[in-house]
C-alpha cells in the first residue's frame, strides 16, 4: 500500500533546484501522493502549478504565521478558488500562539472566516496549531467543519480524542523520529491508529537524520518504519491504516491515489 505525505510544501524555493530528484526519490521509496497546503494567497497558482506538474493535490488556505499580509480581499480570493474546484482541502489555517507579535483575536477571526468557507464547500480543513489546540478546538465547535488534518499535531491525549471526535486525523512526522520526543512518541504509539497520518513538513520539520538540512518527500519512508516500530507492528499494516484514514477525511484525492 502506497504512502501519502499529507503536508510537504513543494512549492518552497528550497526544492526549486532539486524537487525532481526529490519526489523520484520517494516514489522509488513507496510515497505514492502527497498534499500541497499553500499559505497565503500570493502563493495558490505557485502550489497549484507544483502539485500538477507532480501529480500532486493541493489544499489552499492563509496561514496565521503571514497574518500581517492577509487581507479581506485575500479571503475572497480563496473563496473563487474553492468555489471553482481547485482544492481538496481549505489550509493550511489555523493558530500560532507561539511566534510572539501575532494578535490572537486576529487570527481566531482569520480561521473562523476558512472554517466558513470549508464549511460552505463541504471541504476539510488542514490545521496549524501551535500551543493554541483549546482555541482551535473552540473555534471547530462554533463553525462544524466535516473534518480533515491536524498538521504536526502536539497537543495531548485528551486534546488528541477532541480532534478526533470532530472528524479530524493527526499527522505525525520529523519530531516523532527524535528519541528526546518522550511525550509526542507516547502519542503516536498508543493513538488509535484509526486517526494518524503521515506528514514531512517539507522542508521543516527535518527528522533527526536529516537535521540541519532542508526535509523532503524521500524522508516519508523512514518516518513512517519509526512509526510502525513504535506501534510494535509492520510497515505494511502502517501504510494501508494511514493511506486508509487519508482518504477517508480528504475525499476529493486524485482517484489515482
Amino acid at each position: 500500500m502506497p504512502l501519502i505525505d499529507t503536508h510537504l510544501h513543494f512549492d518552497a524555493p528550497e526544492f526549486a533546484a532539486d524537487a525532481a530528484q526529490r519526489w523520484a526519490l520517494a516514489r522509488a521509496g513507496g510515497v505514492a501522493h502527497a498534499i500541497v497546503p499553500a499559505v497565503a494567497a500570493g502563493s495558490f497558482e505557485r502550489a497549484l502549478g507544483v502539485a500538477a506538474a507532480f501529480g500532486m493535490d493541493v489544499a489552499l488556505g492563509l496561514h496565521p504565521l503571514y497574518l500581517a499580509s492577509h487581507t479581506a480581499e485575500h479571503l475572497h480570493v480563496l473563496e473563487q478558488y474553492l468555489a471553482q474546484g481547485r482544492a481538496v482541502a481549505v489550509g493550511e489555517c489555523g493558530l500560532d500562539f507561539y511566534v510572539p507579535g501575532l494578535d490572537a483575536q486576529q487570527q481566531e477571526a482569520l480561521l473562523l472566516a476558512q472554517l466558513r468557507l470549508a464549511r460552505r464547500f463541504d471541504l476539510p480543513v488542514i490545521l496549524h496549531v501551535r500551543r493554541a489546540q483549546d482555541r482551535v478546538l473552540k473555534c471547530l465547535r462554533q463553525v462544524r467543519v466535516r473534518g480533515g488534518l491536524v498538521h504536526a499535531f502536539n497537543g495531548s491525549a485528551q486534546q488528541a480524542k477532541a480532534f478526533i471526535d470532530l472528524g479530524f486525523c493527526l499527522g505525525f512526522g520529523g519530531a516523532m523520529t527524535y528519541q528526546g520526543s518522550q511525550r509526542i512518541r507516547r502519542l503516536a504509539a498508543d493513538l488509535p491508529l484509526s486517526a494518524l497520518v503521515l506528514e514531512t513538513d517539507g522542508p521543516d520539520m527535518a527528522p533527526e537524520w536529516g537535521q540541519g538540512l532542508p526535509n523532503g518527500p524521500e524522508n516519508l519512508p523512514r518516518i513512517a518504519e519509526v512509526l510502525a516500530g513504535l506501534r510494535g507492528i509492520p510497515l505494511a499494516e502502517l501504510a494501508e491504516a494511514t493511506y486508509r484514514n487519508v482518504c477517508g477525511v480528504v475525499p476529493a484525492l486524485r482517484p489515482s491515489v
